[in-house]
């Protein structure tokens, strides 16, 4: 799990420091648009942002992934409910996240802990919730 109480700090953050090193190291001609990699580098010279919508109400982002043997026993609900109330101790007064639109167990499980649907791109949600 990562998270960060301000996302557009985050941003700003990465734009300084981290990714001027990976453009260098994964020029944009080295690598097919067409291809996965091409994808990946391309998302590194061009890397999506929060909506300013979005992180003006809900400032915080985070992402989980957990390995399929650890879903289903707790330990996602216990990590969100912590991070919750860490994010809330920075000051943050709402978190979002990005959700696949197919991934529906994960759309419930959020749903679960209070999560709502703030946008739907077609492709996947964008979820958040008060802190």
């Amino acid at each position: 799990m990562l998270a960060v109480p301000d996302t557009v700090a985050f941003e700003a953050w990465c734009e300084q420091s981290w990714w001027p090193a990976l453009r260098r190291r994964y020029p944009r001609s080295a690598y097919a648009e067409s291809t996965p990699d091409g994808r990946l580098v391309a998302m590194i010279h061009d890397p999506p942002t929060a909506p300013a919508d979005v992180v003006a109400d809900f400032p915080a982002h985070l992402h989980i992934d957990l390995l399929p043997r650890f879903q289903g026993r707790g330990y996602g609900r216990r990590m969100m409910t912590a991070t919750f109330a860490a994010l809330a101790d920075c000051g943050a007064r709402g978190v979002h996240l990005g959700v696949g639109a197919a991934n529906q167990r994960a759309i419930g499980f959020y749903r679960h802990l209070g999560m709502t649907v703030r946008t739907d791109t077609g492709r996947g949600l964008i979820m958040t919730r008060r802190l």
